[in-house]
């Protein structure tokens, strides 16, 4: 059987922390969020996976451990499908990143190389290798479904694309959804 990839973003998070920056803080789901996520196990299990793994953050737990209960697959939590770290972006608002550091933040896509959110979080060339080195952890054959975030999903994407870092903002799927690949 050949390898498929089921990637998943989660829902919502709680109304405090969405236009905040959240990262690999470790927020759970909004009551919209929470609502989607029986529709979402239909869908997901209608998918059939063979296997189940999520980043380890409440947020893809919500979804991860009613699944692998109703499939009867036990699932496995591995960090290196976290968000990106933000350093000491985590938590803050977007609005007040922005006041403070003007366009700076446009580093993340101009310098993927080197820019570092927060100073001390991760460039998005750290995030994409991370999400290389997890990728390749996780081949194997069958349907590997991964419950996981934006960022991390944006990157599994450029790495199929001739665009590559140049332009993972597009890339980026909204809460909630699901992507194949």
């Amino acid at each position: 059987m050949a390898c498929s990839l089921i990637l998943v973003r989660h829902p919502p998070v709680a109304l405090a922390w969405q236009k905040r920056c959240y990262g690999q803080s470790d927020p759970g789901l909004s009551r919209a969020g929470q609502a989607m996520v029986v529709p979402l196990l239909d869908q997901l299990a209608d998918l059939a996976p063979h296997v189940i793994i999520h980043s380890d953050m409440k947020r893809t737990r919500a979804i991860a451990g009613p699944l692998g209960k109703r499939l009867g697959i036990l699932p496995i939590a591995e960090p290196l499908w976290r968000e990106r770290y933000f350093g000491s972006w985590e938590g803050q608002s977007w609005n007040a990143i922005y006041r403070a550091t003007g366009n700076a933040m446009d580093g993340m896509i101009d310098a993927p190389e080197t820019f570092r959110p927060g100073e001390s979080g991760e460039t998005t060339r750290e995030l994409f290798n991370r999400i290389m080195a997890a990728l390749v952890s996780a081949s194997q054959k069958g349907s590997i479904l991964i419950i996981t975030h934006g960022g991390p999903i944006a990157c599994a994407r450029a790495a199929r694309t001739a665009e590559g870092l140049a332009k993972i903002a597009e890339l980026v799927p909204p809460t909630g959804s699901v992507t194949l690949l």
